[in-house]
């Protein structure tokens, strides 16, 4: 079999650079979030229990949920990237639980709103912490397939 008919196996240099930078930003993006989270959480009104508050109540809670979807966006784009790039294993499956976890963390988001329960806080921020594991774990492996 020629060179130029065999199957490339793993990632081209380029797309492995740019899942590293696409997980760097999702990372950034979690980080931001969790700042604007504990922000809202100290100097914002939490809903009382039985009374919604609305997802753009606030300046800060606004921001907080705009940067939320742009980052659902992200997270399920470099799910897409990782696929595209046919890279398996570790890179993929974080990918993958971090998309799960940014949802998850959107949900308990959602269920804040209506109830103001510390569970749903709890949830949030817990939800965040693994995907910035995640996200943080595709920096290292490809960091290490890059050099």
């Amino acid at each position: 079999m020629s060179t130029l008919t065999e199957p490339k196996t793993g990632p081209r240099p380029a797309q492995a650079e740019r899942l590293r930078m696409a997980s760097f930003g999702a990372l950034t993006m979690l980080i931001l979030q969790f700042v604007l989270g504990t922000a809202y959480n100290l100097y914002g009104t939490a809903p009382a229990n039985g009374k919604s508050i609305g997802m753009f109540s606030s300046p800060l809670l606004a921001i907080h949920v705009v940067l939320g979807i742009l980052t659902i966006i992200a997270a399920a784009f470099l799910v897409f990237r990782a696929v595209q790039a046919k890279i398996g294993g570790p890179v993929l499956g974080a990918s993958v639980l971090g998309l799960l976890a940014v949802l998850g963390a959107a949900g308990a988001g959602s269920a804040f709103t209506s109830n103001g329960a510390n569970g749903a806080s709890f949830g949030m921020a817990l939800a965040t912490a693994i995907a910035m594991l995640c996200y943080a774990a595709n920096l290292v492996i490809l960091g290490k397939q890059r050099g």
